[in-house]
């Protein structure tokens, strides 16, 4: 059995890459939705915040949608 490093390494680097970019962009979402709640306490709306968060969170399930097909096709 021979094992394919340059494919391995490969399917390592896109893995970390994406990984660590949903989760950067799961948190993009949670500091928008605190920034909502900070405002709301200070008597604001933080309306572009907010929709920047539904859309972080958006993308962060189709992502994962994305790979799920990928794993079930």
């Amino acid at each position: 059995m021979k094992i394919d490093w340059a494919s391995l390494g490969s399917v390592f680097g896109v893995s970390l890459v994406v990984t660590v970019g949903l989760v950067a962009l799961f948190t993009l979402g949670i500091a928008g939705l605190s920034r909502r709640e900070r405002a709301t306490a200070q008597g604001g709306s933080a309306t572009l915040a907010v929709t920047g968060a539904y859309v972080c969170f958006a993308a962060c399930a189709a992502a994962v949608a994305y790979g799920i097909s990928l794993i079930v096709a």
